[in-house]
């Protein structure tokens, strides 16, 4: 027997777990529809339709992705809804079954799995295919006005919806995963205590994130086949194996809370992984490698390396110098 979809968690599918077309997010039974944003089916208590999970592959103007939180434009019968531009002609309704499945979802506090697409925020999407990011709960719902209007210049009413990540542990760790992510828990605690800060450390402090970063980063090296994009050195060990690590340029976790996706990774060599995460080299607006302490020997690109796939998001670029800016603005002060 087939795997069934129901409401949260779905039986062998990981978040991060990446898939080639919305056919197989069905065949996953992670959502109901080949085209729709908006998953639902029949709760088992009364039978009536709740939302079970939502496609995020470039909505509405009105939508705002925030990685770990959302607001979520509502879904429109064909006729109410421009099929080219995706812009909204009428205003939406809370009778349609869309909008009241994911209503009754957030009355019932069920939990709605996320899945985004290539055609959505370029900060969080995927290259290509989908991707699921895990469980979120509805945390608000409200009828507003559309920052669009409709053809003939009157408001368009929408109904939209907050949604926030759940945290970590309610993400489906295994017992074992549960266990470490309790003692790094503590960790964490202690360094707060002694008021300390980590960068970038932190992004160790996630059982579940530190998973998903090694699937994130072996899809970005394996694109660059473990070259460097900020030497261009290409690191080959004794036996003939190429090797490179993930940079998250963003750091995970408290206080950077960077996303582990494709954007916000670099496959760089083991030496400039390490200046990245010191500060000793940034990168400019135009993609320029900036050396901050100059490394004894080393020569780096005049231009950080990207391939057309590979996305790199200007937002934690300007984050990764930005911060490093303060801090040395910081220490010249003291």
């Amino acid at each position: 027997m087939g795997i069934e979809r129901a409401i949260g968690l779905i039986e062998g599918v990981a978040v991060g777990d990446l898939f080639g077309s919305r056919l197989d997010v069905m065949g996953a039974q992670l959502h109901q529809a080949n085209q729709k944003g908006i998953s639902w089916l029949k709760d088992e208590e009364d039978g009536l339709p709740v939302a079970d999970a939502i496609v995020l592959n470039g909505g509405y103007v009105d939508d705002d992705d925030r990685w770990t939180w959302m607001k979520y434009t509502g879904g429109s019968k064909g006729k109410e809804r421009d099929s080219n531009t995706r812009r909204l002609l009428s205003s939406q309704s809370w009778s349609y079954v869309d909008n009241a499945a994911l209503k009754r979802s957030f009355e019932r506090n069920y939990p709605i799995r996320i899945i985004r697409g290539y055609e959505g925020d370029e900060r969080y999407s995927p290259p290509k295919g989908y991707r699921y990011d895990g469980l979120f709960r509805i945390t608000a719902v409200r009828t507003t006005v559309s920052k669009d209007s409709a053809p003939d210049g009157s408001e368009i009413k929408i109904c939209q919806f907050d949604l926030e990540r759940l945290p970590d542990a309610e993400q489906g760790l295994t017992a074992v995963e549960a266990h470490v992510a309790e003692v790094l828990e503590e960790l964490e605690a202690v360094y707060e205590q002694q008021g300390e800060e980590r960068y970038p450390e932190v992004r160790t402090m996630s059982v579940q994130r530190l998973m998903r970063s090694v699937a994130t980063s072996r899809r970005v090296k394996k694109l660059y086949d473990d070259e460097c994009q900020v030497c261009g050195r290409r690191l080959l060990g004794p036996d003939g194996q190429s090797h490179s690590q993930g940079a998250h340029i963003r750091p995970l976790g408290n206080p950077h809370n960077g996303p582990d996706v494709e954007p916000n990774i670099l496959c760089v060599c083991p030496n400039c992984h390490v200046r990245l995460d010191i500060g000793a080299v940034v990168v400019d607006e135009d993609w320029s490698i900036i050396v901050r302490a100059e490394m004894f020997g080393e020569t780096l690109l005049s231009k950080l390396k990207t391939k057309g796939r590979h996305r790199v998001h200007p937002d934690y670029i300007r984050y990764h110098r930005e911060w490093w800016e303060q801090r040395a603005a910081r220490g010249q002060e003291s």
